[in-house]
């Protein structure tokens, strides 16, 4: 991509009423546009990364099974009515709901468990049906009180749900240990995995205990208490003598840090199966409800989140996993038609080898384009100028500044 043909540019100074470091960065730098609190659209570099860390989601989901779909948005009142949640005081604030022409009831589907057992229903009769999981990347839409962390907390976002059905409690317990593995997988390769920590958080109505994945940062809302040796947390909600006990742990022990949720994990166990009339036929032709688990990671909150952790004074600063591109090129030939053309070779070389970079071709300063290729973030920074050559050129590690010399063949592999 040529930044000459981008039709996003960068901006010195983020909006005023922004005050959530990860969307003034990402605002600056022309990877996201504000819509209104808590709602952003993805500009083309943006959604770049979106797509990228959206790939490692499903590649992980995939490898312990999980079959994508998509889910629609709209959902009837039916199986919420079912289950008791379509007026609940549990999550009446943050519904968006809206009514047909005819004055049929409506809701932009916050979550999707109901809507997907119940369709599960039609397809399991039997425990060779069982067990197996699916998930889907979708739009929730959510009412926030609270929408001030930029892309972390969003009324309308994308979230990647899995959700697992099973034949007994311990088939679920083996899955979920699997899908633990799996969260872990994705937070280490999106660069944020020295970080983030899997954490005992309140089951709820569940079960006794969920698990949170929590990432260390001075931008969280949550507390946590870690024990580095074991690599696990307890979140302060929690927090007792008797949860310490019975995980072995020692509160003096532990690590207190502010964190930011970046995925979830729960099991559901039969609270909305019985409900939904989601049933199996076990061996003997007695019927049993399906045991059922849920898994969540929200893509822009993950996104949000690198940005906190990663970037500096400076600006973004993108692992390469998930970088919009791998390499920024930037021309400095001040006029000089040589240099110009030892550039353009360069970004047409790595552009036939199907190589991610960014050329910096504008009429600019070189202040202005290394400020901007800073705030970018992109991995490594090629200088072409004329105090380099094909055989010698600047390539800059974002990540610490570090200076390299590269070939043109190196860098081409």
């Amino acid at each position: 991509m040529r930044q000459s043909q981008l039709f996003t540019k960068t901006r010195r100074e983020a909006p005023k009423d922004e005050v959530a470091k990860n969307a003034q960065l990402l605002i600056r730098g022309g990877y996201v546009h504000k819509e209104m609190a808590g709602v952003y659209s993805l500009l083309p570099l943006g959604l770049r990364v979106f797509k990228k860390i959206e790939h490692i989601i499903r590649e992980e989901m995939n490898a312990i099974g999980g079959q994508e779909m998509s889910f629609s948005v709209l959902q009837d009142d039916a199986s919420w009515k079912a289950t008791e949640r379509w007026d609940s005081e549990e999550v009446s604030e943050i519904w968006f709901k809206t009514k047909l022409h005819g004055g049929t009831d409506l809701g932009l589907a916050f979550t999707h468990e109901e809507p997907i057992t119940r369709a599960v229903a039609n397809h399991v009769s039997s425990y060779k049906d069982l067990p197996f999981s699916a998930y889907h990347f979708q739009s929730k839409f959510r009412n926030e009180l609270r929408a001030k962390s930029g892309i972390m907390r969003g009324r309308e976002f994308v979230m990647k749900d899995l959700y697992s059905f099973s034949r007994t409690q311990e088939e679920l317990d083996s899955f979920y240990e699997h899908a633990a593995e799996a969260y872990e997988n994705v937070f280490k390769r999106v660069g944020i995995g020295s970080v983030t920590f899997k954490t005992f958080a309140s089951g709820g109505v569940f079960s006794k205990f969920s698990h949170e994945y929590q990432t260390i940062s001075d931008a969280g809302e949550d507390l946590i208490y870690i024990d580095r040796s074991q690599g696990i947390a307890i979140n302060e909600e929690v927090l007792t003598d008797e949860v310490l006990n019975e995980l072995g742990l020692v509160k003096d022990a532990l690590e207190t840090a502010k964190t930011i949720e970046v995925g979830n994990i729960f099991k559901l166990g039969t609270k909305f199966s019985e409900p939904l009339g989601l049933m199996y036929k076990d061996e003997a032709g007695k019927e049993q409800p399906v045991v059922m688990g849920s898994y969540g990671i929200g893509l822009g909150r993950l996104m949000g989140t690198v940005v906190e952790v990663l970037s500096d004074e400076k600006g973004i600063v993108w692992p390469e996993s998930i970088a919009p591109f791998t390499y920024h090129i930037v021309d400095l030939s001040g006029g000089d038609e040589t240099v110009k053309q030892r550039a353009d070779d360069l970004y047409q070389a790595m552009t036939a080898r199907g190589v991610d970079v960014l050329y910096d071709d504008r009429d600019a300063r070189a202040g202005e384009k290394f400020a901007d290729s800073d705030l970018l973030g992109i991995p490594y920074r090629i200088v072409v100028s004329a105090k380099n050559s094909d055989d010698a050129l600047e390539v800059v590690r974002r990540s610490n500044g570090e200076v390299l010399s590269m070939s043109r063949d190196e860098l081409l592999g």
